[in-house]
């Protein structure tokens, strides 16, 4: 007997009709549904984010189909893939047999699901869903019996959940149920090839023929009804983010990491700085609402809500997406409140994480911008106050700019005026100049590239700060002011190269300098001493030691540097113990997002958690690679009460004291 099945057995090609009407109805619903909420999105201001068209499609079927950003955490990510490869290929096997019962068979009379094929076909369908199916209910119970904490169950979840499954359990019992009657019996050896609907099928094998038909024939149209009312739910349920998570692959921000928009201060039609209400923002800050999952990923990573602080980024995102559909003029910085929004470090583990794409932190940058351009506010008086030293001075630290070199005095470096023959251009950032703790690692730095031969030279009294953090806290024009003059000094050099010790420096003077105009490489100093190693420039003496790594968030994260400061560690002969969170999973060290300037008065503090981290692999030594990080790790060994057993160096002084002849 050939390996078939009658595709309408029971039912009858008569269901045709009604069923691709029925079809039609719920395709209909789910449009209509995902039209109502497009003028929701359009209140958000333009922003092109459909350029490199085959470059998006590409990445949101990558990510889409293999899952790679859900699988970032294994769990839940491993259950959610597992369930819609599963699911995914139930609804391909749901197709083909469409394609030839209803296409295939009737117009040209070609029946592919035979023989081998078909055999190979029920096997992978039953096998499907039954990881659907065990998937399913292995997301069910991790939601409503062992529960992660702050993950939220809303009405939606017990109805998808429910949904889902009686989709899954009909299909089967409906497989059964025919096996019982036209295979069980009579083709024993094509239903081994459906080994779940052998189990289910066997439960009616003691039914009469009239009982078997009548209860396929019920079963088959809850089923029916049951898919027909998924499809019609999606737009209406969490279930939209089939679509939406997937669409937000394709408006993926393809731009550098960490790029914000340069606004235009000169223009004199501009009414609004930043976002005060939802429709400040863009399109996509609204769409990203739709695509969230609530799966709080992010707000299991974000170091300000781990310490007690009153930001949660998941939080956020659905308070954009609520005012977006109730109360679109609402005043949103007052329902995000200024404690969540100052509390936010910039690390972007939130983003890094999310398997659904949201972009979480430019979002919280242009609330600041409304809240330090419009309305003047800062976290604190102190902030105030650098902020205020930034301007007058160059630096948060109100000293004299003209003081701005005298580390560098004793050492072979240059301050540059005009054009200049050195090889690099040292941009050394206002901790390394005026920070008498991070002055040793700027001299560091130097002394590394005195042994290689490099000719470096500086600004010296010419250098600003970069600018950082007062962008980061909202303050554009200062930015902009600083930015100005760093780069007319940059170029009145003549420097073809920048290195910076300050991973803050380097995004912003290898990234966003560049809408400013400036076109100059620029590198970190740990690639840098990297490139020198290889090349047989610096000779290294290799001198034992143990340590741990802190990923700076701005190097890590935001550049993609993670191996290589390891592997210069390595080459001094270092010896890495892991904290539990490193790489692109590092945890913040408190000081980015302008927090550098800024006290820490809520919750706890960032640094000491990190510190903790760092004591707990039981190394003595806790090795960084950006000032502030160096700064916050020293300060948190003190109030933490790790000092004795932890000790905090930077990258560059571990080299330098391992220089060779």
């Amino acid at each position: 007997m050939e390996a078939t099945r009658e595709i309408y057995w029971n039912v009858g090609h008569g269901v045709v009709w009604p069923m691709y009407l029925l079809g039609l109805i719920a395709l209909g619903v789910c449009t209509w549904g995902f039209w109502q909420r497009l003028p929701v999105y359009r209140q958000g201001k333009s922003l092109n984010r459909l350029d490199r068209l085959p470059e998006r499609i590409f990445l949101m079927l990558r990510q889409m189909l293999a899952q790679t950003r859900v699988l970032r955490v294994l769990d839940p990510g491993f259950l959610h893939a597992l369930f819609f490869w599963g699911f995914g290929l139930l609804f391909v096997g749901t197709l083909l047999v469409m394609a030839q019962a209803d296409f295939s068979q009737p117009l040209l009379g070609i029946v592919f699901l035979k023989g081998g094929f078909y055999r190979l076909f029920s096997l992978v369908l039953d096998l499907a869903g039954l990881v659907a199916l065990l998937m399913l209910g292995g997301l069910l119970v991790r939601r409503f019996f062992v529960r992660p904490e702050g993950l939220e169950t809303n009405r939606d979840d017990y109805v998808l959940h429910g949904l889902l499954f009686a989709i899954l359990a009909t299909g089967f019992v409906v497989e059964g149920v025919r096996m019982a009657a036209t295979e069980i019996g009579k083709n024993p050896e094509l239903a081994r090839f459906s080994p779940v609907g052998l189990l289910v099928g066997h439960l009616f094998t003691g039914m009469s023929a009239a009982g078997l038909s009548l209860t396929h024939k019920v079963l088959w149209w809850v089923h029916l009804f049951l898919a027909i009312g998924f499809v019609a739910a999606i737009p209406f349920t969490k279930l939209r983010h089939i679509f939406t998570t997937s669409a937000n692959y394709l408006f993926a921000d393809l731009g550098p990491r960490g790029a914000i928009a340069t606004i235009d201060l000169e223009d004199e039609s501009a009414e609004q700085f930043g976002a005060a209400k939802v429709t400040d923002l863009t399109w996509k800050d609204i769409f990203d609402a739709d695509a969230c999952t609530s799966c709080k990923r992010c707000q299991d990573r974000c170091p300000a809500y781990a310490t007690d602080k009153p930001l949660s980024p998941m939080k956020l995102v659905k308070q954009v997406g609520e005012l977006a559909f109730t109360k679109p003029q609402a005043n949103l910085v007052e329902t995000a409140t200024e404690e969540a929004l100052w509390s936010c470090t910039t690390c972007r583990a939130c983003q890094e994480i999310c398997p659904a794409g949201v972009e979480h932190v430019n979002k919280i940058l242009e609330m600041r911008r409304n809240l330090t351009l419009m309305e003047g506010s800062f976290p604190g008086d102190e902030v105030r106050t650098a902020i205020g030293n930034i301007e007058v001075n160059g630096n948060p630290f109100g000293l004299a700019y003209a003081g701005r070199g005298e580390w560098a005095e004793g050492l072979e470096v240059s301050v540059v005026s005009g054009e200049s023959d050195v090889e690099i251009l040292y941009f050394v950032g206002c901790y390394a100049s005026f920070d008498k703790r991070n002055r040793e690692i700027a001299k560091s730095f130097v002394r590394i590239c005195n042994a290689a031969g490099v000719r470096v030279g500086i600004l010296g009294k010419e250098e600003k700060c970069c600018g950082e953090p007062a962008r980061k806290l909202g303050n554009e024009y200062l930015y902009q002011m600083v930015a100005t003059e760093n780069i007319e000094a940059i170029k009145a050099s003549g420097v073809r190269k920048i290195v910076t010790t300050c991973p803050h420096c380097f995004n912003t003077l290898g990234r966003d300098y560049r809408d400013m105009g400036l076109d100059v490489e620029v590198e970190h100093y740990s690639t840098y001493i990297g490139g020198l190693i290889k090349d047989n420039r610096l000779q290294i003496n290799p001198a034992g030691f143990e340590f741990t790594y802190h990923d700076s968030c701005y190097l890590g994260r935001y550049k993609d540097i993670v191996a290589e400061p390891r592997q210069v560690l390595e080459a001094a002969g270092g010896r890495i113990t892991e904290m539990a969170r490193s790489g692109y999973e590092s945890f913040c060290c408190g000081a980015g997002g302008g927090r550098i300037l800024a006290e820490e008065r809520l919750g706890h503090r960032i640094n000491e958690e990190r510190v903790k981290m760092a004591e707990a692999t039981g190394v003595p030594l806790l090795v960084s690679n950006c000032p502030f990080c160096l700064t916050m790790f020293e300060d948190g060994i003190k109030t933490g009460e790790c000092e004795g057993r932890l000790k905090a160096l930077d990258l560059a002084e571990i080299i330098a004291e391992r220089i060779g002849g």
